[in-house]
């Protein structure tokens, strides 16, 4: 058996409509899996997401969540659970990011980022995990940042929320290994997404950055698809609590 195929699964992913998790939601839809794309403006339909999935003959249904509003991740949950199938792999990749110094960095922003990066990653992943415990099986991916080791400049709601969702990580595989449920992270490096967008503007930053990159490139959506795939199928059974960096070097420099 082929042990990264993920024919027959369900996989959420959070923040699908873009980036990082359009890339994810294609590669998992590539091995197999069928998709529930969450996204704060998700299309109802006709979304690059939706077409890249069925253009692999998967299953696509999608929910437009807003990860600021606890009632509204809470009500993604149980229609989730309420769901014809149980969910095999759930991709926390949902995110936002707010740049400003720390002494202009106001409690609106702290609150937003904080919300949508970590608590409501934390309240999908409970729930979904509870399923998953029960079943005795299944699969948590979050996409953590290289600013869950290092602090980042201007970023310090970005900074607490990532370095937290490392812990969360580590914590929830601590309690739901035993019960054949795998929680990992993938560590992006500096990807060429919106979130990125101001730095790669700033010439100073990009050359400071881009010289730090061993690679000699910053990284593309597309770079996270092999690691998610791994962390989302049965080669990954026996990896429990891992951060795995897809960086070009930058973690190694």
């Amino acid at each position: 058996m082929n042990p990264f195929d993920l024919s027959g699964r369900l996989a959420v992913v959070t923040g699908a409509r873009r980036g990082i998790g359009l890339a994810v939601a294609d590669a998992l839809a590539a091995a197999g899996a069928d998709i529930v794309a969450v996204s704060a403006r998700l299309e109802a339909t006709g979304s690059e997401v939706e077409e890249r999935v069925r253009d692999h003959g998967r299953g696509f249904t999608g929910h437009r969540v807003d990860f600021t509003d606890r009632a509204a991740v809470a009500g993604l949950a149980a229609r989730l659970a309420d769901g014809e199938r149980p969910v095999d792999i759930l991709v926390n990749n949902a995110g936002t990011i707010r740049r400003a110094p720390a002494t202009q960095h106001t409690d609106a922003m702290w609150d937003e980022v904080l919300a949508v990066n970590l608590s409501a990653q934390f309240a999908l992943s409970r729930e979904v995990g509870r399923a998953m415990v029960a079943r005795r099986r299944g699969k948590i991916i979050f996409t953590a940042s290289l600013l869950s080791f290092q602090g980042g400049v201007n970023v310090p709601g970005y900074t607490a929320a990532k370095s937290g969702l490392l812990g969360l990580t580590r914590a929830l595989a601590n309690e739901w290994a035993p019960h054949g449920v795998n929680v990992n992270a993938i560590v992006p490096g500096y990807i060429s997404t919106d979130n990125t967008q101001a730095l790669r503007d700033d010439p100073a930053r990009h050359t400071a950055i881009l010289d730090r990159i061993p690679a000699g490139r910053w990284g593309v959506p597309g770079d996270l698809a092999g690691a998610a795939v791994f962390l989302a199928s049965a080669a990954a059974d026996y990896v429990h609590g891992a951060a795995i960096p897809v960086d070009g070097g930058w973690l190694g420099r």
